[in-house]
């Protein structure tokens, strides 16, 4: 990188959309340079989530900023454990460990989540409900 990107705005960079909700990567190795982990805001709207998913090779952190919702994470035995979590919560999804979350509140979710390494979060350009909105959109 040849500019240092050290504060950035999801409204700065370019937009994961799908069908769930939007994804803007505000740290990765193509914001800023970030060579361990990446990482942005999700927002889901009422009712919306994305299905049961997991990143071979990393491990994730949700934290829930605004809303409340159900997550799924997988136990060590692959049983789903759901949990109802809201403002405030932090989610640790271990390597390769398959998750859900739902938005079952009222209104809006927001949530910053975290890979490491970074990567995983770029296989969502091959979902077929995938759009790329440019910053700003």
């Amino acid at each position: 990188m040849t500019r240092e990107r050290n504060f950035v705005y999801p409204k700065e960079v370019d937009t994961f959309a799908f069908d769930w909700g939007r994804l803007a990567l505000t740290v990765a190795p193509e914001v800023n340079g970030a060579s361990r982990f990446s990482g942005g805001v999700v927002d889901l709207q009422k009712g919306q989530g994305h299905a049961r998913h997991n990143h071979p090779g990393a491990e994730e952190i949700i934290f829930v900023i605004s809303g409340t919702g159900e997550q799924m994470v997988e136990d060590e035995e692959g049983n789903p454990v759901v949990k109802k979590v809201g403002s405030g919560c932090t989610i640790y999804v271990p390597e390769s460990r398959f998750h859900s979350t739902t938005n079952t509140g009222d209104g809006p979710m927001q949530l910053f989540v975290v890979y490491s390494p970074a990567g995983p979060e770029l296989a969502l350009r091959e979902l077929p409900d995938f759009r790329l909105v440019p910053p700003g959109g």
